[in-house]
């Protein structure tokens, strides 16, 4: 039998040096994609560094994608702007998580693998993914929102995976 279905617990911690869409400034959120699954934050009035620290939850299926970032000035009267666009390769994560399984779980935080900026991904500086003291694989990143003059935005992911029952 394959692996259990796996919870990704995405938290939008906040954003940097959004860019302007309104007259001064912008009403940002963010909507995440995982394959079919999508979430969104709310929206933060008249903000360029927006802190949302919201958590959104995908299932995590076969065959692995890519986490896809969209942020949105939110507009009253007409569509929605667009203000970058982003994305993080999961595989790195998962393949974290079954180093972990396959050397046993330690105690305390351990560090599984290092990620670094390339120019195949948004990463704006290196990323640890670790396993934490719950047990959980945990990546911090920043990611560079493309096709705008600027912006970011940090995210912690973690990967829960059930506890197989006998």
């Amino acid at each position: 039998m394959g692996e259990g279905l796996r919870l990704l617990k995405i938290t939008v911690v906040r954003g940097k040096t959004l860019v302007i869409r309104d007259f001064k400034s912008s009403d940002p959120y963010v909507v995440v994609k995982l394959g079919n699954q999508t979430a969104k934050t709310r929206v933060i009035n008249s903000c360029l560094n927006p802190v949302w620290n919201e958590e959104l939850n995908f299932t995590l299926t076969e065959p692995l994608g890519f986490l896809n970032l969209e942020v949105f000035d939110k507009d009253v009267w007409k569509a929605d702007d667009k203000m970058g666009k982003s994305y993080l390769n999961l595989q790195p994560l998962v393949s974290a998580a079954r180093l972990r399984d396959i050397l046993g779980s330690s105690c305390g935080e351990t560090a599984l693998r290092k990620v670094m900026p390339e120019r195949d991904n948004c990463l704006v500086r290196e990323s640890i993914i670790k396993n934490n003291v719950n047990g959980e694989v945990v990546q911090n990143v920043w990611l560079r929102l493309d096709g705008v003059e600027s912006g970011e935005l940090e995210l912690t992911i973690k990967l829960i995976t059930p506890v197989a029952s006998s």
